[in-house]
C-alpha cells in the first residue's frame, strides 16, 4: 500500500518555518512566543513594573514620559513585525504546498475509486453471464433428463413386450 502522505515528500524541506540551521530555528521560535499568553503576560509584568519603578522613583533611568520605554517597544516592532511577517509569507506558502498535494492525493483516489468502479462493473457484467450461462445450462439439463426419462420408459416398455411370456390359449394343452 502507497504512503499516505507520499504526496507531501516533495514540500518537507517547508517544514520548517525559517529553514533548519541555528538562526532559523531561533527565529521561528522567537516569532511563535510573540502570539503566546505567556509573551503577553511577562511583558505586561515588565512594562507594569518599569513603570512603577520609574513612577515612585525607585529608579530614575527612565522618568515620565519613559523615552526608554517607548525605544524598547519601537525595537521590539522593528524585529517582531519582520519575522511574522516573514513566518506568515513561509506559512501560506507552506499552505500552498500541502493543498497542491492535497489535491494531487485527491486526485490519485479519484483515479482509484474510478478504476475500482470499472472492475466491479466488470465482474457485475460477467457474473450477469455466468449466470445466464447456468440457467441455459439448468434448461439444457432438464430437457435431457426429461428426454432420458422418456427413452427409458420406451426401451422397459419394448423390454417388457419382448420379454413377456407367450400367452396360452385355450386350447392349448398342459
Amino acid at each position: 500500500m502507497n504512503h499516505p502522505y507520499r504526496f507531501h515528500t516533495p514540500h518537507v524541506h517547508l517544514a520548517r518555518v525559517f529553514g533548519n540551521d541555528w538562526f532559523a530555528l531561533k527565529a521561528e521560535s522567537f516569532a511563535r512566543f510573540f502570539g503566546t499568553p505567556g509573551f503577553l503576560l511577562g511583558q505586561t509584568a515588565i512594562v507594569a513594573a518599569w513603570i512603577a519603578a520609574n513612577a515612585t522613583g525607585v529608579v530614575r533611568f527612565d522618568l515620565y514620559p519613559f523615552i526608554l520605554l517607548n525605544l524598547a517597544f519601537s525595537l521590539q516592532a522593528a524585529y517582531a513585525a519582520p519575522l511574522i511577517l516573514l513566518a506568515q509569507t513561509r506559512q501560506a506558502d507552506r499552505d500552498k504546498a500541502h493543498s497542491e498535494a492535497d489535491a494531487q492525493h485527491r486526485e490519485a483516489i479519484a483515479v482509484a475509486n474510478a478504476e475500482r468502479q470499472a472492475e466491479v462493473a466488470a465482474q457485475a457484467a460477467l457474473l450477469v453471464t455466468l449466470v445466464r450461462q447456468n440457467t441455459e445450462l439448468t434448461a439444457s439439463t432438464k430437457l435431457l433428463s426429461e428426454r432420458i426419462s422418456t427413452l427409458t420408459e420406451e426401451l422397459h416398455r419394448q423390454v417388457m413386450k419382448t420379454a413377456a411370456p407367450p400367452e396360452k390359449g385355450p386350447g392349448t394343452a398342459h
